[in-house]
């Protein structure tokens, strides 16, 4: 943790009056409760939980890529590192098996940042609900991120559709056109939750729905419906047994987004918005460029993706362990090791760095941080143009301790933009 006294509180306060023109291009952040509070008078600090908008001194990027570097000093050896992957699901189970729905807060803030995820009607109404029920609520980190690759076969759905897609070969995709119009024609045969709704919605990595039941109670009586899926039984099955759940505008699965041969119960270009938020840092990087395209074929011309999630040298990042002594008789240590006589018994010095930028927590669930480049050419890469692409930076404060943590999030939206024979209406 950083103490307030480890860092120059007038030197954040110094760059605040510089925002009016930073904040302008994919740079800013819109016009919205949760990014109007700023810190102008430093003897301010103390009165809120959170500060947006904060501006980095040279010091304050030096120490953060210095510690940064000190915990990815010592990575866990290759040979150990495969059950993070092949595993997950089982650490997120288990965390939610301890957790129950009591570890993250609804999100109060999704209609204010995202309101791409209502319909038009709906939109009003569930910005007016964020605004009374905000007051210090800001965005943390939820649930799971993939799903239970072994058990993507339990949908209620009687009809998967799968894709296993690379969007970034031009024969790939002449390929899927001519795939797509026999889903059309599937399409008007076959029968899936939702089919009726004019407006779609998916949330992958859903968790125990802290981002569902705001979603759920705000469309209903549209003609919306929103599909939820998380790898964790657990945590799909404390979706169903929430008194919110209604299985007439949501339909919740057990689902594998990394895994390419798993199927949807919809089927490809069907959705407006997906919703993905803190769900890809948990995905291992390799893996990442394939889950975002097979996701954005799902999406319909002019559909949307929404994001948010851990920034570069965010304070989770840094407070990672650069190596911590453990003895091998009282603690499971599996980790990178070097060995040395201490009263009798080996020490084993074990680090959190999977590969740069990417940890494993304690509890074995994994998280990445990412820039505002990676995260563009992720989208990018995927055939999506850019709305929106943020690094949200905050000072987020424990008034009883008197401490400062740097946070960094990134916030980004991407659309599936129209084939260039529709858009460009062109007149005979």
């Amino acid at each position: 943790m950083h103490k307030l006294r480890s860092f120059s509180v007038a030197k954040l306060a110094k760059g605040y009056s510089r925002l009016s023109s930073r904040l302008k291009g994919t740079g800013g952040r819109p016009s919205a409760p949760l990014g109007s509070r700023i810190l102008t008078n430093p003897d301010d600090i103390f009165k809120h939980n959170m500060w947006d908008h904060v501006q980095w001194t040279e010091e304050d990027k030096e120490n953060a890529q210095q510690k940064a570097k000190e915990n990815a000093f010592i990575k866990i050896p290759l040979e150990e590192q495969g059950k993070f992957d092949t595993d997950a699901f089982q650490y997120w189970d288990k965390f939610y098996e301890m957790h129950q729905d009591k570890f993250f807060k609804d999100r109060k803030w999704l209609f204010l940042e995202f309101p791409e995820l209502l319909p038009s009607g709906a939109k009003s109404q569930a910005k007016n609900r964020c605004l009374d029920d905000q007051q210090a609520s800001y965005p943390l980190p939820s649930g799971s991120s993939r799903d239970n690759e072994t058990r993507h076969q339990q949908h209620n759905s009687p009809t998967h559709y799968h894709r296993n897609t690379d969007t970034s070969n031009p024969q790939t995709e002449s390929r899927q056109g001519a795939a797509l119009e026999t889903i059309e024609d599937a399409k008007q045969t076959t029968t899936y939750p939702g089919q009726c709704a004019s407006f779609r919605i998916l949330e992958v990595g859903c968790g125990v729905g802290n981002s569902v039941f705001p979603i759920v109670n705000s469309i209903k009586e549209t003609d919306a419906f929103l599909y939820c899926c998380d790898f964790s039984t657990c945590a799909i099955q404390l979706v169903k047994d929430h008194p919110d759940y209604d299985d007439s505008v949501c339909h919740a699965f057990v689902h594998d987004i990394c895994e390419e041969m798993a199927s949807f119960p919809f089927p490809p270009q069907s959705l407006d918005v997906i919703l993905a938020v803190f769900v890809l840092s948990s995905i291992h990087p390799e893996r990442m460029q394939g889950t975002v395209n097979r996701l954005s074929t799902y999406l319909k011309h002019g559909g949307i993706f929404l994001f948010r999630d851990y920034g570069r040298y965010d304070f989770s990042q840094l407070r990672f362990k650069k190596g911590e002594p453990c003895i091998p008789e009282y603690s499971h240590c599996i980790y990178f090791t070097l060995f040395v006589v201490y009263v009798g018994v080996f020490v084993t010095i074990s680090g959190r760095c999977l590969s740069e930028n990417f940890y494993t927590r304690g509890d074995g669930t994994c998280v990445y941080f990412f820039t505002k480049d990676e995260v563009h050419h992720l989208f990018s890469n995927a055939g999506l143009e850019e709305i929106q692409n943020l690094e949200d930076r905050r000072l987020q404060v424990n008034r009883g301790k008197k401490i400062a943590m740097h946070r960094v999030w990134m916030q980004s939206k991407y659309r599936k933009s129209y084939p260039l024979s529709t858009s460009l209406n062109p007149t005979i």
